[in-house]
């Protein structure tokens, strides 16, 4: 299939090209990147007032495949995906049974190749079941195409067997994907601890359960020369620590979630699941801080952590309701509302933190449109107003805190190795003018 994308703002990291364009799509790769193309397809594309960005890639979604696909399958997920504009994911490890050999690696793998429109890219957990106690078959499951190591849903609490992980993924040239949470200064927190806690009367979670396990993390990634990749980043002093680490030359990088630049603490409307995440939202000072950080590019990456749950699980007391939202649909319009248009990243900023940099950190070959580069395109119109309704959702998931909302910026077409995956209608462009 044959894609003319006309008359677009092409926005392109790795070449920092901004500039309204056309890009010629064929044999799945782009072909051409041009003032103005005259040719035929078999797919013209009307790309005015619009980004054409590189696929977006999210480093950080579960899939609930296997063991738990009630909530969502790797075709849900993936669909969800393609909606939301981002043409490569990596899945996280906590599945039933955990993703701790390359047999099991490969099984994701596998069925996305069948059921997948995008890449799916499956991360290998650090230890055996997660469980902390030994070292999983890192090296099996590299070979089999994992791009990652994680233990998301903790922390590698025994530092010395952690230390020992770092040093194979640094020896295989991988990224360890970290999710920074002391297990033991938790205490059955719920909200995060402060005044909206203590009304609410729920246990707080502190910022010094993130904090402390990043600075751990950090001066382990410096002593074994690993790549460290901070998940969910959601304190001031988690901005301080990459700021300062990265000025000692660390090879550490790091990721905030919509939902934690988005929202605090004092938004929280009671005792709602929809609301319970891990890390938890935060207080708005450290909300402000994350956004500065994204904004000097302290922080280099925007994912979602999309963790669906059944509308039954999230209804239970707060107490026992499992934390995470769904996020892979909502992660454009909160990107472009909450930092685009409030002048926290530019355009291109934007491109670099869901695409370019996400690429970088994976050391796969994607994140750009240069002529030549595989096809995973993104369409966004910024100006697109509209409701988010947790309905139209692709995924099995609704849990969020967004539905409802009044958003700016749509997806409007998301082409994965030269096919269009998902497309959505556009208005004309004498009607965003009118609603002006």
């Amino acid at each position: 299939m044959t894609i003319l994308i006309k008359g677009g703002r092409v926005i392109d990291p790795a070449t920092k090209t901004d500039k309204e364009m056309d890009v010629f799509i064929s044999k799945g790769k782009i072909q051409k990147v041009a003032d103005k193309i005259e040719t035929q397809a078999d797919k013209v594309v009307d790309a005015r007032g619009c980004y054409v960005m590189p696929g977006l890639i999210d480093l950080h979604v579960h899939l609930r495949d296997p063991g738990l696909t009630h909530k969502e399958t790797i075709e849900t997920g993936a669909k969800a995906a393609a909606r939301g504009g981002f043409t490569t994911i990596v899945a996280m490890p906590n599945t039933k049974p955990v993703m701790d050999d390359g047999l099991r690696v490969r099984y994701v793998h596998n069925k996305a190749k069948t059921e997948a429109p995008i890449h799916v890219l499956q991360a290998g957990a650090i230890t055996r079941g997660q469980k902390g106690e030994e070292l999983s078959d890192i090296e099996g499951m590299v070979k089999a195409g994992c791009p990652a190591i994680s233990e998301d849903g903790k922390s590698v609490m025994n530092a010395e067997l952690y230390k020992e992980a770092m040093e194979i993924a640094a020896r295989l040239h991988i990224p360890v994907l970290a999710h920074c949470e002391d297990i033991n200064l938790v205490n059955g927190g719920v909200f995060n601890e402060d005044t909206n806690s203590q009304t609410l009367r729920v246990p707080g979670i502190t910022n010094t359960v993130e904090d402390v396990i990043v600075a751990r993390d950090i001066l382990l990634a410096k002593e074994t020369g690993v790549h460290l990749h901070l998940c969910h980043c959601s304190t001031k002093d988690s901005v301080y620590m990459v700021k300062e680490a990265k000025k000692e030359g660390v090879r550490v990088t790091a990721e905030v979630c919509p939902h934690h630049f988005c929202l605090c603490s004092d938004d929280i409307p009671g005792r709602d699941g929809n609301y319970k995440m891990n890390p938890p939202l935060r207080t708005k000072e450290d909300m402000e801080a994350l956004c500065q950080g994204l904004k000097e590019d302290i922080m280099d990456v925007i994912a979602t952590d999309h963790a669906p749950h059944t509308e039954e699980e999230k209804r239970q007391p707060i107490e026992k309701a499992p934390f995470g939202i769904v996020g892979l649909e909502t992660a454009v319009p909160l990107t472009i509302t909450n930092l685009v248009a409030k002048g926290y990243l530019t355009p291109m900023q934007m491109a670099e933190k869901m695409s370019y940099n996400p690429a970088k950190v994976l050391g796969i070959d994607k994140g750009s449109l240069e002529e030549g580069k595989d096809a995973d395109v993104v369409i966004i119109d910024p100006e697109a107003e509209y409701v988010i309704d947790k309905k139209q959702f692709a995924s099995k998931g609704k849990n969020t805190p967004f539905d409802g909302m009044k958003v700016k910026g749509k997806v409007i077409a998301t082409i994965c190795d030269g096919k269009i995956v998902s497309m959505q209608k556009k208005e004309s462009t004498n009607t965003r003018r009118t609603k002006k």
